[in-house]
C-alpha cells in the first residue's frame, strides 16, 4: 500500500483531511450563525488549528477520554461529535450535546469519549490525569488527553496536573495549543519561558516541540505518545506551535494585540491546504477525491444547521434538573445503635474498610494517608490492605489531587480525598465549586460525580486561623454538593458508608474536637440518608438546633436545665446540605421556640438559613422570635483565651436558652 513519508496510507490521509474540513466547515457556519443570533452566547472557533486535535485523535480509541477547555468544538468534532449536536448546542437546543446547558464552553458527550471542555483554563489539565488514574486503578490500557492552550501553561493546575501524572506515571497526554494569545496577553509576553515542550523536562516525561500547522507531523508525535501510554510507559507532553485566525471569541476586536498581516500571513500556512497540497505530491489522493471530500462535507454541515435550528429549545420547567443524581434509589433508614462502642474515627474507618473490600474502584488519595494512617488514622492499616494505588499520599497540592478526583469520578472510578483540614482544601474551592459540583448538571446527568471529600475542621486545641475552619455554610450554598457534618460516632459511621455509595459529590466534615469520642455504634453495614435530621432529645418548652460539636454542647445544657423544670429538645441536622426543615418545623410546633447554634460565623452562615427557613414554614407556631448563637465574626485565634472568647460553649447555650424563654 502507498504510504506518505511519514508512514501513512491513503486511507488515514483522506480521514485526516476530512476531519479537518468538518471541523473548518463548521466553524465557519458556527461564526456566520453567531453573526445572525443564532448563538446566545460565546463562540470560541478553532479556525486555524484543526490538524492539532485531527492528528491527535486519529490515534485514540472511543474509550480513551478527552478533556478540553472553551476553544473546544474541533475537538469535539475530532473525538466524533455529529456537527447537528455541536451547532444545536450551541444554538441552545434541546439536541445539542449538552442538552442546551453548556454552549461553546461546554460540550459533553461521553458515550463517546468526550467528557467535556471548560471556561475555566487549566481544570481539564487536572481532570486528564484523573482519567488517567482511573485507568491505572483499573488496569486499562486506555488514554487520557488533555487539550489546552497557552494561557494555561501559566497555571497552577499545569505544574499539579504534570507533576502527578509523571510521579505516578499516567497514561496521560497534555496537548498544549500553542496559538501564542492567551485571548489577547502575548505568551511571549505571559511567561518566563518562550516555549512548553521543553518543560517536560522539569517532570521526568518526554516533551515534544511541533509545527502546529502540520497534521503529519503531529499525527506522527501523537502516535508515539499514545503507544507509550498504552504501555504503562507514563505520559507526554505536546507543545503545538500554531495560530488562530480568527478573533478569541465571535464579535470581539481583533487587532488591538495583533496585526492584520500576521493574520494573513498565518492564513497563507493552512493547514488544510498544507495537507492537501502533500496529499496530492505524494500520490495518495486526486484534487477531484478532495473536493468530493469537500462538498460531502458541505452538504453534512448545511444538513445539521437546518436541523439543529429546527431542534426546539429546552423547556424551562428542566432547568434545575441534573443538580443531584435523579436516579438514585433510597436506602434504609436508621437502625438501633446496640450496645458495642467506638469512637468516631473507628465508625467511619469501618465503613470505609467494607466499602473498599466490596468495591475495587473505590481509591483514596491525600497528604500521609497512605503507609501512615492519616493525621487522625482515618486510614490506618488500609495501605497494608489494599496497596499504594488505593491508598495513594499525595503531594501538598490540594487544587492538583481534587482535580484529578473529579476526572477519576468522571471516567468511572469513586475517589475519597482526605485532605486533612478544611482550611487546606479551600486552595481547591475553584474545583469544588466549578467543576465538581457542575459536572451532573452540565453533561445533562450522563456523567455522575462519585466523589467523597472528608476532613476535619473546628475550633480547637489552639491550632489557630489555618486549622480551625469548619466553613460548612460557604459549601452548603453550592448547588451539587452534598455536606454532612456528623455529630456522634453512630451517625459518623452511617453517613460516611451512605457517602460512599452516593452517585453525588459529598463534603463530609468531621470536628476535630469529635474525632477521638466514643458512643454506640453497630457491627454491621448500615447507612443514613442524607437530609434526615435527628432528635437527640425530646423536649416541650424550647428547640436547640445545633451543628455538629455544639450538638454536646445543647445537650449538656438541656441536661442542666432539666433539673430546673425546663424541657429542652435537641435537633441535629446531620447534613446541612440537604437540610431537614421538616423535622425541625415538626419540633417548633410542639415547642413555640427555636435557638440555632453554631461556632461558624454568623453572617450568611446556615445558623441564618435555618432561622430564615423556619420563619418562613413555621412561623404561625413560634411564640418569640428565633434566636441563632454562633461564633464570633472574626478569624480564629491562637490563645486559648482568645480561642475559648470566639466560640460557643455550654455556659453561652444555657443563657441564650434562658434569654429565649424570658422572651
Amino acid at each position: 500500500m502507498a504510504t506518505t513519508s511519514v508512514g501513512i496510507d491513503k486511507e488515514t490521509g483522506l480521514s485526516l483531511y476530512r476531519t479537518m474540513q468538518v471541523i473548518r466547515q463548521c466553524e465557519e457556519r458556527l461564526a456566520k450563525s453567531h453573526q445572525q443570533g443564532l448563538v446566545h452566547g460565546a463562540c470560541h472557533t478553532y479556525v486555524g488549528e484543526e490538524a492539532i486535535a485531527t492528528g491527535v485523535f486519529a490515534h485514540l480509541r472511543l474509550e480513551d477520554v478527552v478533556f478540553s477547555t472553551h476553544r473546544g468544538h474541533g475537538h469535539a468534532l475530532a473525538k466524533g461529535l455529529h456537527p447537528q449536536e455541536l451547532i444545536a448546542e450551541l444554538y441552545g437546543r434541546e439536541d445539542g450535546c449538552s442538552g442546551g446547558r453548556g454552549g461553546s464552553m461546554h460540550l459533553f458527550k461521553p458515550e463517546i469519549g468526550m467528557m467535556g471542555t471548560s471556561g475555566i483554563v487549566g481544570p481539564c489539565i487536572l481532570h486528564a490525569t484523573g482519567g488517567g488514574y482511573t485507568f491505572k486503578i483499573q488496569g486499562k490500557d486506555n488514554v487520557s488527553v488533555a487539550c489546552f492552550g497557552d494561557g494555561a501553561v501559566n497555571n497552577g493546575a499545569f505544574h499539579e496536573g504534570l507533576n502527578m501524572a509523571s510521579i505516578w506515571n499516567l497514561p496521560c497526554i497534555f496537548v498544549c495549543e500553542n496559538n501564542q494569545f492567551a485571548t489577547e496577553v502575548p505568551f511571549d509576553y505571559s511567561s518566563g519561558i518562550p516555549d512548553v515542550g521543553r518543560r517536560a523536562a522539569n517532570y521526568g516525561i518526554p516533551g515534544f516541540e511541533v509545527d502546529g500547522n502540520d497534521v503529519l507531523e503531529i499525527y506522527r508525535i501523537a502516535g508515539e505518545a499514545v503507544e507509550r501510554a498504552r504501555n504503562g510507559e507514563g505520559p507526554t507532553l505536546i507543545e503545538c506551535k500554531t495560530y488562530r485566525t480568527r478573533a478569541h471569541a465571535e464579535g470581539m476586536g481583533d487587532f488591538t494585540y495583533r496585526t492584520r498581516e500576521d493574520v494573513e500571513e498565518w492564513k497563507q500556512r493552512c493547514p488544510i491546504e498544507r495537507l492537501a497540497e502533500r496529499l496530492v505530491e505524494e500520490g495518495l489522493a486526486s484534487e477531484d477525491e478532495l473536493k468530493a471530500i469537500e462538498a460531502e462535507v458541505e452538504s453534512l454541515i448545511a444538513e445539521s444547521h437546518t436541523n439543529a435550528e429546527a431542534s426546539p429549545y429546552p423547556d424551562g420547567t428542566t432547568a434545575t434538573a441534573h443538580v443531584y443524581d435523579e436516579s438514585a434509589t433510597p436506602v434504609a433508614q436508621d437502625i438501633d445503635p446496640g450496645d458495642r462502642i467506638q469512637t468516631f474515627v473507628g465508625g467511619t474507618h469501618e465503613a470505609l474498610d467494607a466499602a473498599m473490600e466490596e468495591d475495587p474502584n473505590i481509591w483514596v488519595m491525600g497528604e500521609g494517608i497512605g503507609e501512615r494512617g492519616g493525621n487522625f488514622m482515618t486510614t490506618i492499616g488500609l495501605y497494608e490492605k489494599y496497596g499504594a494505588d488505593r491508598l495513594c499520599d499525595s503531594p501538598i497540592c490540594e487544587r492538583g489531587f481534587v482535580g484529578l478526583s473529579c476526572g477519576a469520578a468522571m471516567t468511572g472510578t469513586r475517589p475519597v480525598i482526605d485532605f486533612m483540614f478544611i482550611d487546606f482544601i479551600n486552595d481547591a474551592f475553584g474545583e469544588m465549586i466549578n467543576q465538581i459540583a457542575k459536572m451532573q448538571y452540565m453533561s445533562s446527568g450522563r456523567i455522575k460525580m462519585p466523589v467523597l471529600l472528608r476532613g476535619c475542621g473546628g475550633i480547637g486545641h489552639s491550632a489557630a486561623t489555618h486549622h480551625s475552619g469548619i466553613y460548612h455554610s460557604i459549601y452548603a450554598h453550592i448547588p451539587g454538593l452534598r455536606v454532612v457534618t456528623s455529630a456522634t460516632p453512630y451517625d459518623a459511621k452511617g453517613l460516611f458508608a451512605h457517602a460512599l455509595r452516593s452517585t453525588d459529590p459529598v463534603l463530609f466534615l468531621e470536628h476535630r474536637e469529635l474525632m477521638a469520642i466514643k458512643g454506640p455504634v453497630p457491627e454491621s453495614h448500615y447507612e443514613i440518608p442524607f437530609g434526615k435530621a435527628r432528635v437527640h432529645r425530646e423536649g416541650t418548652d424550647l428547640t436547640v438546633v445545633a451543628v455538629a460539636l455544639m450538638v454536646h454542647h445543647a445537650l449538656e445544657a438541656a441536661e442542666q436545665l432539666a433539673a430546673e423544670g425546663i424541657s429542652v429538645e435537641v435537633v441535629d441536622p446531620r447534613t446541612v446540605s440537604p437540610l431537614d426543615t421538616e423535622t425541625i418545623c415538626e419540633s417548633v410546633a410542639k415547642t413555640g421556640r427555636l435557638l440555632v447554634v453554631d461556632e461558624s460565623f454568623q453572617p450568611c452562615s446556615i445558623a441564618s438559613e435555618i432561622a430564615a427557613s423556619i420563619a418562613d414554614a413555621g412561623f404561625d407556631d413560634l411564640d418569640a422570635p428565633i434566636k441563632r448563637l454562633s461564633g464570633a465574626f472574626t478569624p480564629t485565634p491562637y490563645s486559648p483565651s482568645l480561642e475559648e472568647a470566639v466560640v460557643p460553649n455550654v455556659a453561652s447555650v444555657v443563657a441564650a436558652i434562658r434569654e429565649l424563654l424570658a422572651e
